[in-house]
This record gives structure tokens, C-alpha cells and sequence, in this order.
């Protein structure tokens, strides 16, 4: 087992320089397992986490449902987890990486699903919406942000991502973690308080004991949660709800809690983290506000905002991205916007 180093105050430190091995699992506290999944797309990991409750654990995160993850999670539950029962998992938020195997938990093994009202709403309800092709309100809502007529077409006629592609079904059942509430859980306390912005109702759990901060993808370290809009909430704004929890957020900070994070590694150091997460979605802003001095589509934002060439894997997240800062610049009163002759909306600086 890895042995992590001192905590350094002011900074953002990584107790342990690499993630565990495939199958394998690095103690991070007394009784909290680390352990990681693959993910077949740019970002190629989640980190789920298992807290040992006596008779069993209680999983956090599951990552995506493939043949491939229950094959791992059988390895590991034979292996680091001993061979004990999970009794229930905690899903951070509805996103597939952490909350697609949640079902199989509860069907297969018996476990108990632990989370917000938001997240398993959401959740089961896009299992449940299987899509052959896009639908004409996802169609109208790229046309919008201005995709090139050429992918436009394609996608009209392409097989979408569906939810219950990597997201196993959900049975009926759940219970319901709230903002302030309290929840014992790996012989600890923990009090819940929710994020928003990279997905309503974002389940962390701060110690009451310890220093230990479940952070899910609120928290993460080096790379920034994507916030989006779909069509689901054309007119939403993640990136204010993502400010707006940083600072509800920070008084909680302290530079020598271990934050466990849904990617990359386990880090200290939130106070400065929040911070940064802050300026670097102000910054952005400000950047794409003096950008928009000359009329543009979202799509033509792309290099202003993410200041590197966007490829077709990551497209679909820079195009909801890019909406997402275009709205909240809307909100505030900063830009305006019209539609020219393809539909597409036009956005530029009052």
C-alpha cells in the first residue's frame, strides 16, 4: 500500500502520486477503499470509493455498465473487499460514469441506492428514454449553437447516446440524501451539501470526524467538471450555479482535508482549488466577452474558450460548454443575441 506524504498548507498536494492498479485498492483512511474504473472516452477513469460498514460497504460511484466493469467489480469484490456484501451504493450525481451500475447493485446484489431526489429522477428517467435518432428539440438546439450543416446532418441520421447504453435499469426505490442532512456511513458522520452546475443536486459529504471530503465531480483536481446545456434546459445557466456553489462551499474548506475526488487523484489544498475553480470560469467569461465585440455563433467560440483545437471526441462537450458561459453572459446582461437565416443564434457584446 502506497503511503501518503505530509500535507503542505496553501497548496494543492496529492498524498498519493499514482491511482491504484487495475483490481487492486489503495487505503486512503482507516476503512475507505480507493479504487479505479476505466471509461472508454477521453477522460479514461472514475474513481469509486468503498466505505466498510461492518457486515459490508457502502460503494460510492459504480462507473459505466459494461461487461467489461461488472467483470472488475466481481474481481474486486472477491478481492479487495473481501468477499463482504455491498449493502448499499451512494451515487454523488446521475451522470453514467457514477451511477451506471447502481441498478445491478440493487437487482443483483441486493444493495440499497443512496442519493439525491434530483440525481435518481434524472437518472431513471433518461434510462428510460431510448432514442433511435435525435430528437427534432436536440436537432433545433444544435442548429442553434450553430453546428456545421454538413454534422448537423449526419447526427440527424446517426443512432444518438442513450442513457441506457452504459446504464444499467433501475428499479424503483431509493432514499434520499438532502442538503444539511447528516448520514453515518464507514464508522464516520458526514454532512450533505449539495453542488450544482456540472449536475443538479451534486451529492459531497464532509466529515464530521476526520478530515475526509467525498467530492464526486464537484471537486476535482487539474481539470475543470464540464457544465453544460442541453436541450433538456435551453435557457439554463450551470456556470452561475457552479459559481454560485464554489462560494457556499468554501466556508467549508480547510487545507488539511483529503478530498476524494470522482477523477484524478485524491488531493488538499480546497481552499486555493475553490478558488481557482472560480477565477478560471470568471476568466473564461471575461474572455469570451471581449471576444463577442464582433457578432459570432457559439460554435466560433471554441478557440476563444478552450484555447486548444477541439477534435471530434470532445465536440459535443465544447458546443455545451460554450453554451452554457454564452447563456450565463446572456443572464447577466452582458450580450445579446439574434438569429440569422440558418436559425442559429448570434451572440454578441451590449
Amino acid at each position: 500500500m502506497n503511503t501518503p506524504s505530509k500535507i503542505a498548507t496553501g497548496q494543492i498536494r496529492h498524498p498519493w502520486p499514482a491511482p491504484p492498479e487495475p483490481g487492486t485498492a489503495t487505503e486512503v483512511a482507516p476503512g475507505v477503499l480507493w479504487m479505479r474504473l476505466p471509461l472508454p472516452m477521453a477522460l479514461d477513469h472514475v474513481n469509486v470509493y468503498a466505505l466498510d460498514d461492518g457486515p459490508g460497504w457502502t460503494v460510492i460511484d459504480t462507473g459505466f455498465d459494461t461487461a467489461k466493469t461488472r467483470d472488475m467489480w466481481q474481481a474486486l469484490l472477491a478481492g479487495p473487499l473481501g468477499g463482504r456484501p455491498v449493502l448499499r451504493v451512494l451515487g454523488t450525481h446521475h451522470h453514467p460514469d457514477h451511477i451506471g451500475l447502481a441498478g445491478w447493485f440493487q437487482s443483483d446484489h441486493g444493495a440499497e441506492l443512496w442519493t439525491s431526489r434530483t440525481a435518481w429522477l434524472f437518472a431513471r428517467m433518461l434510462v428510460l428514454d431510448v432514442q433511435e435518432r435525435a430528437t427534432p428539440e436536440s436537432l433545433a438546439f444544435w442548429r442553434e449553437a450553430g453546428m456545421d450543416a454538413k454534422l448537423l446532418a449526419e447526427r440527424a441520421e446517426e443512432r444518438p447516446f442513450n442513457f441506457a447504453d452504459v446504464v444499467a435499469p433501475m428499479p424503483l426505490g431509493f432514499r434520499r440524501l438532502r442538503e444539511g442532512g447528516k448520514v453515518h456511513l464507514g464508522g464516520r458522520e458526514w454532512l450533505v451539501r449539495m453542488g450544482n452546475g456540472h449536475a443538479p443536486e451534486h451529492v459531497t459529504l464532509w466529515s464530521l470526524d476526520d478530515n475526509l471530503v467525498i467530492g464526486g465531480d464537484q471537486l476535482l483536481p487539474g481539470i475543470s467538471a464540464n457544465l453544460g446545456v442541453y436541450a433538456t434546459e435551453p435557457m439554463a445557466d450551470p456556470v452561475g450555479e457552479w459559481l454560485e456553489s464554489c462560494e457556499a462551499l468554501a466556508p467549508f474548506a480547510r487545507d488539511d482535508q483529503l478530498i476524494l475526488p470522482g477523477h484524478k487523484l485524491p488531493f488538499t489544498g480546497l481552499p486555493v482549488r475553490l478558488r481557482q475553480m472560480v477565477e478560471n470560469h470568471v476568466g473564461a467569461l471575461d474572455r469570451l466577452a471581449d471576444h463577442l465585440r464582433e457578432p459570432r455563433r457559439a460554435t466560433e467560440c471554441f478557440p476563444c474558450l478552450f484555447k486548444r483545437e477541439i477534435g471530434p471526441g470532445v465536440y459535443g462537450l465544447a458546443l455545451v460548454e460554450t453554451v452554457a458561459h454564452l447563456n450565463h453572459l446572456l443572464l447577466r446582461g452582458r450580450v445579446v443575441r439574434w438569429r440569422d437565416s440558418d436559425g442559429a443564434w448570434i451572440w454578441q457584446l451590449r
